[in-house]
This record gives structure tokens, sequence and C-alpha cells, in this order.
């Protein structure tokens, strides 16, 4: 089982622009790790309910596909696998996100299960590699617009 990793950060925004930039998946890859996203479903809001990656990450790769689904208003949104091929045989998370006096606190959660052996540091170097850019990456994203 997956060990989950952690992150926190404040971003210059209300959470409603938080979530918007979260929930427009098809431009992760402009700034996140990711190298190819597609929305195979969408909820009656027009949230992807499915989406589809394709990643390469420290010399492995993977594709994957994680089901959603949203917190109420524009407190965050979690995931699960809904199928996986190459490197990532599981992955569980979230984005939990608090109104913080006018700024919006994200807590990201996550949790990847490898398909190949990896040594514990590698595995943990890795998820935190991946939590902090993509907190890094959000928060950019959302300041500059």
């Amino acid at each position: 089982m997956a060990e989950q990793t952690e992150g926190i950060i404040s971003i210059d925004a209300d959470p409603a622009e938080v979530m918007g930039v979260i929930a427009d998946f098809e431009a992760y890859p402009d700034w996140s790790d990711v190298d190819r996203v597609e929305v195979l479903a969408r909820d009656r809001r027009g949230r992807g309910t499915e989406v589809a990656y394709e990643v390469s990450m420290m010399g492995l790769s993977a594709s994957y596909t994680l089901a959603y689904k949203y917190r109420p208003g524009n407190s965050g949104v979690s995931w699960t696998t809904a199928r996986a091929e190459g490197a990532v045989k599981d992955i569980r998370g979230e984005y939990l996100l608090e109104d913080d006096d006018g700024k919006t606190r994200v807590t990201y959660r996550l949790a990847v299960d490898l398909a190949i052996p990896a040594p514990g540091l590698m595995r943990r170097r890795g998820a935190r590699r991946v939590v902090e850019g993509a907190l890094l990456g959000l928060k950019r994203r959302v300041e500059e617009g």
C-alpha cells in the first residue's frame, strides 16, 4: 500500500479561483508535470469526472485515468484510479481548499502505488517532488493568471 504525502500552500486568491484552475484539466500540461490530458466524462456542471493522463518522470512513464468527486462549494476535489498502465498501479489524492481571510489554504494529499519495485527513499522523494511541484505550479498559475 502506498504512503500518503501531504503538502500545504497559501494562494493569494479565493477558493473559487483556485478550484477553477484545479478543474481546468486540459491546461495541466502548461503548469504541471503532465504530458497529456484528456477529459473523458463530465458532470452536469461541466467539471471533469473521468480524466486520462500520460506522464513521464524520472525515467518512468505511465498512463492512467482518474475518477473525480467534488466537495460541496469550492472546498476541494478527490480522486481515485479508474485505470492504470505503466509505472503506476494506483493513485489516490485530494485537494482541500480553505478560505483564509481572502487567500486560500490548499492542502494536497497524494498516495501513489507504483507497479514497479522502487526503494522506499526513492518513492518518498518522488512523491514529495510531485506534491511540491504541483502546489508551486498551482500557485503560479492562479496568481499569475
